[in-house]
């Protein structure tokens, strides 16, 4: 892309501006304290070739497919357990593992309608899925407002490419909840409110959708069916709840009795099929970082095919043969704990000193079902405008880790969303690229020709 670099940081500085208007923010705990940032926007942006994004749009597919029917089949008949292909244990010591939610069966027997799977490139050209995430993958309005705001303010950048159009993320939302609705009433999005973290993404996917955006309070359940009353104090029948709200908070009655932001008894007209619920309570499960390893084999096992994408090389410490090797190698891995998300929890040996490689030792010894280790991909740098001095004048195109969330979409078929999330870090010697973790994000331009 032949662009000068001063028109690189003229683009930068005003899709952020705009994006900082409009509110496109995103909110972090830490100590305690709530703290509101902007997520930086970069111009240079990923580039996905026709014919690669036809092999990873293939693999998606493939991927959540199987991660759907092993849902279906660990709160069913539990096949692949009684055929051991997964370790009992895995399941049910599992922390997204719900025993509420045995024999449920959801609207089209979907669970994960919205995936947000993770992937990285390797300098060798292959792409490697890094995570699942199968409960509330977020991201996906970030691209979508920039994308928007970047054809108003530089414009020339999309006149000489032919790109994929990312605004259909909202109508392939649509036309899935539509279909797990199933005329039952009105499809809403139900968040945690003004102070959840992707506050912006929540609001913004309503307007895009026409769904209503919900708030604690916003709904009830009386006979089974679940009803919203907004401010008008109406009373309008639900038939899908995109939810926002984590699994243990939505139902007091059911899960953690303190929630102030779920629903009473919407685990009951979900049990009753009275109401979808995008994506369905007990999908922790499915993503847990342990049961990661297993997926390549479930494509196997439901699909009787051979996996399309990758796993990155991962290690159980579960298994003896696993446990040795991790311990003979652990300051050339990463440890991950599985009961972690948004990047913590992440740990790379060469980073240590000798006295705490000894410590995660201990606690992998003693805790063997807590962590899994991978190999350190080598994976792709992509081009990111710097200037972290703060001076837009002396700007320069650095090159960053970046990942790549895609996300795809089951109702009546699965689809994949030909846009993504990809997201860089900020810091030169770091491989952790996740927002909370300080990192960027970038336009994804899926070419068509």
């Amino acid at each position: 892309m032949s662009i000068r670099v001063t028109e690189l940081t003229d683009s930068r500085d005003s899709v952020n501006k705009w994006m900082e208007r409009y509110g496109v923010r995103f909110g972090v705990y830490k100590n305690g304290v709530f703290n509101e940032q902007l997520f930086p926007f970069d111009p240079v942006p990923r580039i996905i070739s026709k014919d690669d994004w036809e092999y990873l749009e293939q693999g998606l597919k493939q991927r959540v497919q199987a991660l759907n029917k092993f849902l279906w089949d660990v709160y069913h008949e539990k096949k692949i357990i009684k055929d051991g292909i997964v370790p009992e244990e895995f399941v049910y010591s599992s922390k997204g593992y719900m025993p509420e939610c045995e024999r449920i069966s959801p609207t089209g027997g979907v669970y994960a309608h919205i995936a947000g799977i993770d992937l990285v490139e390797g300098k060798d050209g292959e792409w490697y899925v890094l995570e699942d995430n199968l409960r509330i993958p977020s991201g996906a309005s970030y691209p979508m407002i920039a994308r928007q705001i970047t054809r108003r303010v530089a414009p020339s950048a999309f006149a000489s490419h032919t790109i994929a159009e990312n605004r259909g993320y909202a109508d392939l939302l649509r036309e899935m909840m539509d279909e797990m609705n199933n005329g039952r009433g009105i499809s809403v999005i139900l968040t945690p409110g003004r102070y959840n973290s992707a506050y912006f993404e929540h609001s913004y996917l309503a307007e895009k959708t026409g769904a209503t955006l919900a708030y604690p309070g916003d709904l009830f359940v009386e006979d089974y069916n679940v009803y919203y009353s907004g401010i008008y104090k109406e009373r309008t029948r639900v038939g899908c709840i995109y939810r926002r709200v984590s699994d243990e908070y939505m139902d007091p009655l059911v899960f953690e009795a303190s929630s102030l932001l779920g629903i009473p008894n919407v685990m009951q007209a979900y049990k009753a099929g009275n109401v979808a619920l995008v994506n369905a309570i007990g999908n922790g499960v499915a993503d847990d970082k342990g049961i990661y390893y297993f997926v390549p084999k479930m494509v196997e096992y439901y699909l009787n095919e051979k996996p399309i994408l990758q796993n990155a090389p991962t290690y159980l410490p579960y298994f003896k043969e696993d446990y040795n090797y991790v311990l003979a190698n652990i300051q050339h891995l990463v440890i991950k704990d599985v009961s972690e998300a948004g990047g913590y929890g992440v740990v790379f040996g060469k980073d240590l000193s000798g006295k705490k490689l000894e410590e995660l030792k201990a606690l992998i010894i003693s805790q063997p079902r807590r962590w899994i280790a991978q190999e350190v991909i080598d994976f792709k740098d992509l081009k990111v405008l710097d200037d972290t001095d703060g001076q837009s004048s002396t700007a320069r195109l650095v090159e960053r880790k970046a990942d790549l969330r895609a996300f795809v979409i089951s109702g009546k078929e699965t689809k994949v969303w030909r846009s993504g999330l990809t997201r860089f870090s900020r810091n030169p010697d770091s491989f952790v690229v996740n927002s909370s973790q300080g990192g960027g994000f970038k336009d994804t331009w899926v070419m068509e020709q």
